[in-house]
């Protein structure tokens, strides 16, 4: 590791660090390890806990020398985990290993990392950051992290309340997120599209690239309000596997989703992507959120309620479909 430069690199981020912490830190940034306190609120909390990467959207990100972003996917694929269990994030950790630390690439990944947490509202208080010589392609990176939450024992959702006639709530993602890019690429690759240019009729004025990197859309603020006010049964983030290997993970034996795809606006990078990757519908599914990227269940009763709310706080959210028996293991069904 040049040590000069993690040296800059750490009085670099400490202010973006410095900008997310919460009254439970009491040593960040700096030690060999950080200190927080639990919120004195809880009575009996409980931890949960998430950890995830970007993937290899990290590709198209190296490819547009674009770093300023990439950091809040990486956020938001562990708070947004955590937050299904209702959990309110506490403090996030990342860890960034490259061939050779640049110190002004390294900065803004970090920066996109200390933002990602302000949307989340947890305290950024640490990470490693690490030279591997050697193992990378000269000029790329990869990143993980994890994230740490709370939630009121009595409050955690498992799911286990979710029954026939429920409700599915969906909430808007702001694209392919952080997961199918495995897939994107190759589409990218096969047809030679420009990242760099748009495309008529699917990502207006902005490139396809930038299309591609919009970040993933961090869930926190809004979800854990509507969690004070209305009964949530269960959550289900949609990363990889898409609609229909994530939906049901909420849901216990003997139920199914059924999901109508018909029933919100799917983005139009996603009918490119189908349409230049001749995808069938079933794997756009099971690959992609295609415009979903969260979805809650709640009694129909609660249904209105939950998307005034949601819309309130600036949320794009429609009932999706409906919760149905479904002899043995959990599924979902998109129609």
């Amino acid at each position: 590791m040049d040590i000069e430069a993690g040296d800059t690199l750490v009085e670099k981020i400490k202010p973006f660090a410095k900008g997310t912490l919460r009254p439970e830190v009491l040593a960040g940034i700096g030690g060999f390890g950080a200190l927080v306190e639990l919120p004195k609120r809880y009575r009996e909390p409980v931890l949960v806990a998430g950890t995830d990467g970007v993937g290899t959207k990290l590709k198209l990100a190296f490819a547009l020398g674009r770093h300023d972003t990439i950091g809040i996917d990486l956020v938001a694929m562990s708070v947004n985990d955590i937050l299904v269990q209702g959990a309110e994030p506490l403090f996030f950790l990342d860890y960034y290993v490259c061939e050779r630390l640049d110190v002004a690439v390294a900065s803004k990944v970090i920066e996109g990392i200390a933002a990602g947490c302000k949307q989340a509202g947890c305290a950024l208080i640490g990470g490693e950051t690490a030279e591997h010589p050697d193992a990378f392609v000269p000029g790329e990176y990869d990143l993980a992290g994890f994230a740490v939450g709370v939630v009121e024992k009595s409050r955690a959702i498992d799911g286990r309340a979710i029954v026939a006639g429920d409700a599915l709530i969906g909430l808007a993602s702001s694209g392919p997120h952080s997961n199918g890019f495995s897939l994107i690429r190759k589409i990218l690759d096969s047809s030679r599209a420009d990242l760099r240019q748009p495309i008529a009729g699917i990502t207006g004025v902005r490139t396809l690239g930038e299309v591609l990197l919009e970040p993933t859309r961090i869930y926190v603020k809004p979800v854990l309000a509507l969690l004070a006010e209305i009964e949530v049964k269960g959550m289900a983030h949609i990363t990889g596997g898409g609609l229909t290997e994530n939906t049901h993970r909420m849901f216990p034996h003997d139920l199914a989703a059924r999901i109508d795809q018909t029933s919100w606006p799917r983005p139009p990078i996603f009918d490119w992507l189908q349409r230049t990757g001749n995808v069938v519908t079933d794997e756009m599914h099971r690959v992609f959120n295609c415009g979903i990227g969260m979805i809650l269940v709640v009694s129909p009763t609660q249904v209105e309620a939950a998307l005034e709310r949601l819309a309130a706080a600036g949320e794009s959210a429609y009932r999706i479909g409906s919760v149905e028996r479904h002899p043995g293991a959990p599924a979902t069904v998109v129609a």
